[in-house]
């Protein structure tokens, strides 16, 4: 891979495709062993299919989630407090994974 460049990452899409493929995957298999596969699935399928990657700077990334998560939600019961315990774990777990993949610390 070739190193990271925070003014690059502004066009993500056409620069680091793969990496973000790479982390959100990883991220998710992660989840998957953790957490209930059903809860894990749909929240990666219903909510982080719209989410954003930001580079923050100084090592951080942070991804912004669409309106109403918990709302888009179909096909899975589970409470909303058990929903964004799941979300926020998996939020973190694809912040890391950016910092390993694309080596920032």
């Amino acid at each position: 891979m070739a190193d990271f460049d925070p003014e690059k990452f502004e066009d993500k899409y056409v620069h680091y495709f793969p990496e973000l493929q790479q982390a959100y995957k990883n991220a998710f298999n992660r989840m998957n062993d953790q957490y209930d596969s059903e809860l894990v699935h749909a929240i990666d399928q219903q909510v982080l299919n719209e989410s954003e990657p930001f580079y923050e700077g100084d090592g951080q990334f942070r991804i912004e989630l669409p309106d109403n998560p918990y709302d888009r939600l179909t096909g899975v019961l589970v409470d909303e407090e058990r929903f964004d315990t799941v979300l926020e774990k998996h939020v973190d777990e694809i912040e890391a994974e950016l910092q390993r993949v694309f080596n920032v610390q």
